[in-house]
């Protein structure tokens, strides 16, 4: 997720928490764009030196949220919580690639039709292409706006 505009750049679903699934995503990720820092828990997933090593190569600070902090990560915290409420625990999925289609179809409500009242009632797909193309630093990188101040609802 970029943290700017909320919009819900890569994810994947898998049964487990290994790293594979979390790289795959990182790597979907970065094809969109290059952030200057990347934040996750401290998962073993994200911790790994496979997942690391994507960081790095890229050049790509990486911060973690301290154990038992979830305001550390508040936007994400806040993402699945919204998930959870607005889709998982209104339907009754009859298998993984049932609910995967449904977390897809959602996810895309989310980045195009969801307002934010955070984002002055703009959808996260809205504020995150207008930032790309006031992006004067020409090199495609997605980095937080200084000016903004993170507000925690």
């Amino acid at each position: 997720m970029d943290w700017y505009s909320r919009y819900v750049i890569s994810w994947k679903l898998s049964m487990n928490i290994d790293k594979e699934f979390c790289i795959e995503a990182l790597k979907e990720a970065l094809l969109m764009g290059k952030p200057e820092i990347f934040n996750t828990d401290q998962g073993s997933q994200y911790t790994s030196s496979e997942f690391t090593d994507v960081l790095l190569s890229h050049n790509i600070l990486i911060s973690r949220d301290g154990r038992g902090r979830v305001f550390d990560n508040i936007f994400i915290e806040r993402l699945w919580r919204t998930l959870k409420y607005e889709e998982v625990y209104l339907k009754d999925y009859s298998d993984v690639w049932d609910a995967e289609d449904n977390i897809r179809n959602y996810f895309l409500f989310y980045n195009t039709e969801r307002l934010h009242s955070a984002l002055g009632y703009k959808t996260p797909e809205r504020v995150y292409y207008e930032s790309r193309k006031s992006d004067t630093m020409g090199d495609n990188v997605l980095s937080l706006k200084k000016e903004t101040k993170l507000k925690y609802a």
